[in-house]
């Protein structure tokens, strides 16, 4: 009770008399009688606090006198509680009564209703990742027992327990302080007989193990992704799963072996020490890309309904906060064209920021610091595009593997192959797990480590390479332990998925860009007949050289979403800036008879093409 906060309203409650009668120390009832008959008498309210305090004291005296003539209901200080349940075991309760009709104690006052029906804590949850304690809480009502689990903060105030009531617990503003006590009673008489467990509301590895195939973890989501977390379970028949993707892995279409291959990769990035990264199949609409991409989800879980499957409308935080719940396992999104059409020149970022495997730190209303949310798996999607473009920073592009996909349908009848994943799913996850616990961790690096020096050779980039390295192990696995059917993915088919460095780099793209635009803008640097240019002027062409207005520059760097101060710092240094005034990046020129600061481009005088080498992979790998 803090006294110097109650005002004059708030010390004349009842709940106040109420604690203070509940008070067993005669000396410290005393001493909470004399502070709280002080801060009346400061609010201006001494009298009546007096006058309720003697009539409490009153009904006491009442109560106590009509305790000696009647046997009470509560005989012993030492009762059990007695549920009739095989499930749950009677606990001790002290003075509280509870049975079929309900949670009660007496008290001067008479009888004390705590809940109208059975309710009891029956496991203790230790949260892996926060170190915080939730409660697992079984009720009998309406003829049958329900678990539900809350933190342990909900149960231990009388305004936050009443929550409860929407889960189906009677609970009200009249009986919740008496069930605060009777739970916090219960638990700490049994302290020692309730049984604690580890929790988590991740999936994917944790402590060795992988959720959701254990039991030595449970899941403590608290309501959130419960629809999700269901989801991922096996059903239905493994070998009609099985016999299905069989039969179209043998029809050799990559599209269908590189989604498989990016769902299985997925739980290897954690125990090869990786970062995300993005696998996308991009391509016209009707080939089958959509179903190929349910199929791989199936592996894990139910595909149908959006159940697991994510959409680009979600918000950041909403975003970040499904990674973080899958934590090992693939996040997957259907149609990028929404997500690009959404953000525009900062798809980037997005990419940045999923890719990096951990989200923003943000502050709580207690001015602390939230637990940061943290993922390392896979994210595929599909699209009529591909993620990256001319546009897209360097960056980001070495962590997309884009795959183009064949117009030609990859399947005979797709609605036929969703209608037998919807009913025939997860079991192929279950048992891929299986398969990386037998292989070890040193033996998962050693395959991942081979194949990646092999895809080195082909001096692509290196985030790329480790990524496909990923890729390609986690199909090898997947063929040798799942399918049994030698239909590896080919090195061949997936390939183009990997950029020149040149490719990747920001101001190599950035210098091709302008030039791109130069070429594609001539009567924008020179002038007709009559010496006047033809709309907007950007500039000239000089010898080997493109003499660009800076503001015109600005602008074509800005509207390729480059940076025009780090590319002139790179342009200077490879000796593209034919002319610069001293300290500067930029050359001032005459042009109309006014001087004004330009941009002096090197031209290349040819175009250099460089052709991708081969990656030597031997026939039996």
């Amino acid at each position: 009770m803090e006294i110097d906060k109650l005002t004059k309203q708030t010390i004349l409650n009842d709940d106040i008399f109420c604690e203070v009668m509940d008070e067993k120390d005669p000396v410290f009832r005393k001493r909470m009688i004399m502070a709280l008959t002080d801060r009346a008498f400061d609010l201006g309210v001494k009298t009546k606090f007096e006058d309720l305090m003697k009539a409490y004291e009153k009904i006491e005296r009442q109560e106590l006198s009509l305790a000696k003539k009647r046997k009470p209901e509560q005989e012993t200080l030492s009762n059990y509680t007695c549920f009739e349940s095989d499930k749950y075991p009677d606990l001790f309760c002290g003075n509280w009564i509870a049975d079929l009709r309900g949670i009660r104690t007496y008290s001067m006052f008479g009888e004390c209703l705590a809940c109208y029906h059975p309710i009891l804590p029956m496991e203790r949850l230790t949260n892996l990742e926060t170190g915080t304690e939730k409660i697992v809480l079984a009720f009998y009502k309406g003829n049958r027992w329900r678990e539900i689990t809350v933190d342990k903060e909900q149960i231990a105030t009388n305004t936050k327990i009443t929550a409860l009531s929407n889960l189906g617990v009677s609970v009200t503003s009249e009986n919740s302080r008496y069930l605060v006590k009777f739970l916090s009673d219960v638990e700490n008489y049994n302290i020692d007989i309730i049984p604690e467990r580890v929790s988590t509301s991740k999936m994917g590895w944790i402590n060795g193990e992988f959720m959701p195939y254990t039991d030595s973890i449970l899941f403590d989501g608290n309501g959130k992704f419960e629809d999700t977390f269901n989801a991922i379970a096996q059903k239905g028949n493994y070998d009609k799963w099985l016999n299905l993707v069989r039969y179209y892995r043998e029809k050799g279409r990559p599209e269908l072996k590189f989604y498989l291959a990016a769902s299985f990769a997925s739980v290897l990035v954690k125990p090869l020490n990786a970062l995300p990264f993005w696998c996308n199949v991009w391509g016209g609409t009707g080939a089958g890309k959509t179903v190929a991409e349910l199929i791989a989800v199936s592996v894990w879980a139910d595909p149908a309904d959006n159940r697991y499957m994510a959409d680009f409308k979600s918000t950041d935080v909403a975003t970040e906060v499904r990674l973080d719940f899958l934590n090992n396992l693939p996040f997957v999104m259907d149609d990028t064209a929404n997500v690009k059409k959404k953000l525009g020149d900062n798809f980037s970022a997005m990419v940045y920021d999923i890719c990096s495997g951990k989200g923003k730190s943000r502050s709580n209303r207690n001015l602390g610091i939230n637990r940061e949310k943290t993922w390392r798996n896979v994210i595929f999607s599909s699209g009529e595009t591909p993620l990256s473009n001319e546009q897209l920073q360097g960056g980001a592009i070495n962590r997309i593997l884009d795959l183009e996909s064949s117009p030609i349908p990859i399947f005979e009848d797709g609605q036929a192959v969703v209608d037998l994943i919807s009913q025939n799913y997860g079991h192929a996850g279950y048992e891929y797990i299986k398969a990386i616990k037998e292989i070890g961790a040193e033996k998962l690096n050693e395959m991942q480590r081979e194949i990646l020096d092999k895809i080195m050779e082909s001096k692509k980039m290196e985030k790329q390479s480790i990524s496909l390295s990923i890729l390609l192990t986690a199909d090898k696995i997947a063929t040798d332990y799942i399918f049994k059917d030698g239909q590896y993915l080919d090195f061949d088919d997936v390939k183009s998925v990997l950029v020149d460095p040149l490719t990747v780099s920001e101001n190599e793209r950035c210098y091709e860009y302008v030039l791109g635009e130069v070429s594609m803008n001539p009567n924008k640097f020179k002038t007709n007949d009559f010496g006047d240019y033809q709309g907007e002027m950007w500039g000239f062409i000089e010898k080997d050289c493109a003499v660009i207005l800076a503001n015109a520059f600005e602008k074509i760097c800005k509207q390729g979403n480059y940076s025009s101060k780090g590319f002139l710092a790179w342009a200077d240094k490879q000796k593209l800036l034919v002319e610069t005034d001293k300290g500067r990046k930029t050359k001032v020129k005459k042009i109309g008879g006014s001087p004004v600061r330009c941009v002096v481009l090197k031209l290349k005088e040819e175009s250099e093409s460089e052709e991708s080498g081969d990656l030597p992979f031997d026939d039996e790998d």
